[in-house]
């Protein structure tokens, strides 16, 4: 299958904005990994509403317009719920609610735990992620949000599948699938950034080499699913 332009388009915009990382890194379950997602180095306004129109370009391809809020698990997911739909009402008018979590209940004020659109029986959810590994930070929203009413979560999409077995052999990303009953999906996936990028020089370097090629296939060989 060839990749979308977009999706290339993306994975570029990621090492650009020193996003996507190689090297010698400890993933947050303690693995050893060749490589690593850091969505903390988006630090700018363009490159937020960059990042919005991938989301929002993703999450029309995949969802078209069946849901009418997106939400944002604190703290990474505040920004990309943010960015996204105001990609989504530009590029494609579609003005769709959002909300996101705190990570404590405040009993002062505006009390509770969700900040924005206030969650209703018959919503239908998106949620939006940075990176999914395990699935731990899903598990713990999806409570969350059951417990405003009777929500439908509609489908989780992340920027990068890290393609990594969750609990079963399966990816964790096909596994929350099958979990929560909902659609899952990637703006990429670790098999694509492998392909772009092997061999291809971005700004005078070649990041993934034939060295740093056999690093990333002995990781997916270790953690990653099929």
């Amino acid at each position: 299958m060839i990749m979308e332009q977009y999706k290339k388009d993306f994975i570029e915009f990621m090492v650009k904005s020193n996003v996507l990382l190689f090297g010698d890194f400890i993933t947050k379950s303690g693995r050893k990994t060749p490589y690593f997602i850091n969505t903390g180095n988006y630090r700018t306004g363009e490159q937020m509403e960059k990042l919005g129109k991938y989301y929002a370009r993703a999450i029309k391809e995949n969802f078209g317009t069946s849901f009418n809020i997106l939400f944002g698990p604190a703290y990474k997911g505040i920004p990309l719920v943010v960015s996204a739909s105001i990609a989504l009402n530009n590029q494609y008018y579609y003005n769709t609610e959002f909300c996101f979590n705190r990570k404590e209940a405040k009993d002062h004020g505006e009390k509770g735990t969700l900040i924005g659109a206030k969650l209703k029986d018959g919503d239908k959810i998106i949620i939006v992620e940075d990176v999914t590994t395990a699935g731990t930070s899903i598990r713990e929203t999806v409570p969350i949000l059951r417990s405003q009413g009777s929500v439908e979560i509609v489908g989780l999409i992340v920027s990068v599948d890290r393609m990594e077995k969750g609990k079963t052999n399966q990816g964790a990303l096909k596994e929350l699938a099958t979990e929560f009953n909902m659609k899952t999906c990637s703006i990429v996936n670790l098999n694509d950034i492998i392909e772009y990028l092997y061999n291809r020089e971005i700004d005078g370097k070649i990041l993934i080499d034939d060295q740093q090629l056999e690093k990333m296939n002995q990781y997916r060989v270790q953690y990653c699913s099929t």
